[in-house]
């Protein structure tokens, strides 16, 4: 196991993927908790039989996969169902990632969260990353990504941690509002930072 993890978070649409993928492409171990949370409910897991069960074939696709946005859907429109569905993936989705983390072989890893400050996620890691953008502009990427409404995306927002609170909680922040070459610089930068920290870790 690596001896710095380094936790990163954000709200929808604020860009964690782009952050991940350039530290990915300097040799560094990511750990993708939305990756680690499609695997627990691939067809055949136990855990797509209990969401089947429970919420009705129609959350299935003819292929047998999970339809994630009928089950987004329904989640984000019903509290209890959504407090349902955690209780039932957390505890997967934390095994998993505690054994990929423990695997990773790079000189320091990253566990990349969208609910690393709502879970028991944040006691993996030793430093917190917040990846920020303002909220009108995580709507609009958001919605340029994915085919959900506005109304959807603000929805989710509102299930995640405030904005200011995510911002309060954090080791480091990266603005993400600038451009792409702006963020490589931040990226490299923070980079040789961790390497500097796992050394003293070490």
């Amino acid at each position: 196991m690596t001896t710095l993890i380094v936790g990163i978070t954000g709200g929808i649409g604020s860009g964690k993927s782009a952050v991940t993928d350039r530290f990915a492409k300097l040799g560094i171990v990511v750990v993708d908790a939305d990756i680690v949370a499609r695997q627990v409910v691939e067809p055949g897991s136990e855990a797509l039989t209990a969401i089947a069960e429970h919420f009705g074939n129609d959350v299935i696709t003819p292929q047998g996969d999970l339809d994630r946005a009928e089950l987004r859907k329904r989640v984000f429109s019903d509290e209890s169902e959504r407090l349902w569905l955690e209780q039932l993936t957390h505890p997967l989705i934390g095994l998993s990632i505690t054994e990929q983390l423990r695997a990773a072989a790079s000189p320091y890893s990253i566990l990349s969260s969208p609910l690393l400050l709502e879970t028991n996620q944040r006691d993996m890691v030793d430093t917190v990353v917040v990846v920020d953008v303002p909220e009108t502009l995580q709507v609009e990427r958001a919605a340029r990504r994915d085919t959900n409404s506005e109304g959807q995306i603000r929805r989710i927002m509102a299930a995640q941690m405030p904005r200011q609170k995510r911002l309060e909680l954090a080791d480091t922040i990266i603005d993400n509002s600038g451009s792409l070459e702006t963020l490589d610089a931040e990226v490299e930068k923070l980079h040789q930072q961790f390497l500097e920290q796992a050394t003293k870790t070490a």
